[in-house]
């Protein structure tokens, strides 16, 4: 089961700030000036073991006159629609304003579970001010700073309070579950049309076109697999999209349900920072990836080694995690088609496979035994043995006798070596080390 988290509330009460700290980067933009997010950001976090992804609703449209109580009914209403917790984050250094007393009322409304974040509390004075929020009727207030990161301990802890740890031997149904994600209008849904072989899915030039997540069961030349086909997910510019928060949280739930995402970028306009960072949130959430060039008939001027080149420069975007199958088609020619479909379920395969242990111990200690962890303080690390854990996605621990002593480059070695010898393409690796 997926768990979304959407953090809401007026412009420059640290919404962006919450989210960079609760997702462990920087990736939204924070400044003193009002509005500043534009972008629709998404992240993947976890606190206890539960895992959920973060919704970041900041940053309105400003091509309206009416913005602020227009633009946040709207966000927040979709919000309470598909979230299943919301931080209703104020600011305590200003109190209540009205449009904090607006989002409350909607909150109120709600079936779902709301938690007040009164944010920039940076010292213990500013607790008291907080009491004000009780006033909002939505439970006592969390004082926390997101800044320092201060009370945000206690925060998640009441977030992933009824969220459940996944059991995977609850999940009954192993059929593949395959969803096709990308920015809007780079052809998923005629890609998807061309794989089931029928026009299941409506498609125009419109950027947009899709806004909901359409699954369809694919049986056909001895495939048995889900497709789902996902909404764009696209930076907010200046056009104003009313649904666009509400098809972003179906596309990340989406990408959470599948076991591999057909990631599909534009021939012609090359892989740009949105499809990076749909590549990175599908890696996040350690689902396998298969990246598929799509409108290649467009593309001008063809040369010999024109695919090699395209290849070579997508490689290096994605790295270091650039194992993964690279397909150039043509969704409207249908050229390649059948190749996505035997890419996707092959790492459907990679991503369930199994070492055991005893070949996994021979292949690997003879390559660890020539190339050793570097020594640190004159100390040599010495791994002597390595099982595959038992989890949904490939993951192995390395049992040794100075874990902490293994940095960042040796721990990509070993990742390198499990590729080479043991075909893990297009699934991302965890890698742990123990103490013996």
């Amino acid at each position: 089961m997926s768990n979304i988290v959407a953090i809401v509330g007026r412009p420059n009460v640290g919404k962006s700030t919450l989210f960079n700290r609760l997702v462990g980067t920087r990736q939204a933009i924070v400044d003193e000036m009002e509005g500043v997010t534009r972008d629709r950001h998404y992240g993947k976090s976890d606190w206890n073991g539960k895992e959920f992804s973060v919704i970041d609703t900041g940053g309105y449209a400003t091509n309206t006159d009416d913005i602020f109580e227009e633009e946040i009914r709207k966000q927040v209403n979709m919000a309470i629609d598909e979230a299943d917790v919301i931080l209703f984050i104020v600011d305590v250094t200003t109190g209540i304003t009205d449009f904090d007393d607006a989002i409350a009322h909607l909150l109120r409304k709600s079936g779902k579970k709301v938690i007040v974040v009164a944010n920039k509390v940076d010292n213990s004075e500013r607790i008291f001010d907080s009491h004000i929020f009780n006033s909002f009727g939505l439970g006592e207030p969390f004082s926390i700073s997101s800044t320092s990161g201060s009370g945000t301990g206690d925060l998640l802890d009441e977030v992933v309070a009824d969220f459940e740890v996944e059991n995977i031997e609850e999940e009954e149904d192993t059929t593949p579950r395959i969803a096709v994600v990308g920015r809007p209008n780079v052809g998923k849904s005629s890609l998807t049309n061309a794989l089931l072989g029928e026009e299941r899915n409506i498609v125009t030039p419109i950027a947009g076109t899709t806004r909901d997540s359409i699954e369809t069961r694919y049986n056909k030349f001895g495939f048995d697999f889900f497709l789902v086909d996902t909404a764009g997910l696209r930076k907010r510019t200046k056009v104003k999209e009313d649904l666009e928060f509400y098809s972003v949280m179906r596309s990340v739930r989406s990408i959470e349900h599948s076991d591999v995402c057909i990631l599909v970028v534009d021939a012609t306009t090359g892989i740009e920072s949105q499809d990076l960072c749909i590549f990175n949130l599908i890696i996040r959430n350690k689902k396998g990836c298969v990246l598929v060039v799509n409108k290649w008939d467009l593309v001008e001027n063809k040369k010999a080694n024109t695919m090699k080149q395209y290849k070579q420069n997508i490689e290096k975007r994605i790295a270091p995690f650039n194992d993964i199958p690279i397909l150039f088609t043509s969704a409207i020619n249908k050229q390649r088609i059948f190749d996505v479909l035997q890419a996707a379920i092959k790492t459907a395969e990679n991503r369930k496979k199994r070492i055991p242990t005893a070949k996994l111990n021979e292949v690997m200690l003879e390559i660890i035994q020539n190339y050793p962890p570097p020594a640190i303080k004159g100390k040599y690390v010495k791994i002597k043995y390595i099982t595959q854990l038992p989890t949904q996605t490939p993951s192995f621990a390395f049992f040794c006798n100075l874990p902490q002593y293994i940095k960042e480059p040796y721990k990509r070695f070993l990742e390198n070596k499990l590729r080479e010898n043991f075909d893990f393409t297009g699934t991302p690796i965890q890698i742990f080390l123990r103490q013996k």
